[in-house]
């Protein structure tokens, strides 16, 4: 089968479904990729006018109870949503469905593959860009870079399949050789951004700035790299200086999914970063006071809502 006859579906329209959504489809057609979702969902997407960058949009929705297995499945939902995004993507996967989770965290292939299936789980990581979604619109100027390895013996078929389809779909990726080390990078880089730029209610070219929401970035992520060390990942502070020269490429005036969730007033997804760090500290013995305070801020903040 060529890559143009090979199918994408996406669980989740918020930024990064919407990025891949549309790159796939003006390189592959509109045939080769589509959104799942319930009767409700779908009625609500079609009755929306979308737009990216400003020019108006239009996606394939199909029902998530009547769809056919899928070549590829992207999962881009937010931590709260994923117990429910499996459901709907069930009719979806096959035994030959490849699933990349865009999700941030460390712990959503984990819960994917134990519904699924361990070897149809492939580790990805979206990192670089810079998408914003408000409201039915989209933007950003810079796409990222998918990062891409397997997570279990007897996967490389299925690695060497996703990356010939993006290579033909003009998604920018990299195989990675270490790619849980990069899963906690990324991990590192977003308990740090995501949660002190919603914390202090900052874009990004602000938290760069020398101040306290600066040093609650760094504290985070330091904590993040003591973390990692008990886990026999082995972050080092080289690695963080890594993610805060990223942070620096990308639009001063952007800011991360956290502080969009903050501006919308939707509740955040907390628990997959100062969560999961606060737990496995405690399982360790680890003191994270940066995360602590971070946590505790920004429940503060969604129990105002």
């Amino acid at each position: 089968m060529s890559d143009h006859e090979k199918t994408t579906a996406i669980v989740g329209m918020g930024a990064l479904g919407m990025l891949y959504a549309s790159q796939i489809s003006f390189a592959l057609g509109p045939d080769s990729v589509f959104f799942l979702g319930d009767r409700e969902r779908m009625d609500r997407y079609r009755q929306t006018p979308f737009t990216i960058n400003g020019e108006p949009v239009s996606f394939r929705i199909q029902d998530c109870t009547k769809v056919l297995p899928v070549d590829f499945l992207i999962v881009a939902v937010k931590y709260n949503s994923l117990p429910s995004a499996l459901d709907t993507m069930k009719s979806a996967i096959g035994p030959h469905t490849t699933i990349l989770s865009v999700m941030n965290g460390i712990d959503s292939e984990e819960i994917i593959a134990q519904r699924f299936g361990e070897e149809k789980v492939l580790y990805c990581i979206a990192q670089g860009m810079d998408a914003m979604r408000f409201g039915s619109s989209l933007t950003y100027t810079l796409p990222g870079t998918l990062y891409l390895g397997t997570r279990t013996g007897g996967q490389e078929s299925r690695l060497q399949d996703i990356t010939q389809f993006f290579g033909r779909a003009g998604l920018p990726y990299v195989v990675e050789a270490n790619i849980v080390k990069r899963l906690w990078g990324k991990f590192m880089l977003n308990v740090g951004i995501n949660q002190s730029c919603m914390a202090f209610e900052m874009d990004y070219g602000g938290i760069l700035a020398p101040g306290k929401a600066h040093d609650a970035l760094i504290g985070a992520m330091e904590e993040v790299i003591a973390l990692s060390q008990k886990e026999g990942i082995g972050l080092s502070e080289e690695d963080m200086g890594f993610y805060i020269n990223l942070i620096k490429t990308l639009s001063p005036k952007s800011v991360p999914s956290m502080r969009q969730d903050g501006i919308a007033r939707r509740y955040s997804e907390v628990e997959m970063f100062s969560g999961v760090v606060r737990r496995l500290a405690a399982k360790h013995g680890l003191s994270v006071p940066v995360n602590d305070m971070l946590y505790e801020k920004i429940k503060e903040m969604e129990a105002a809502y």
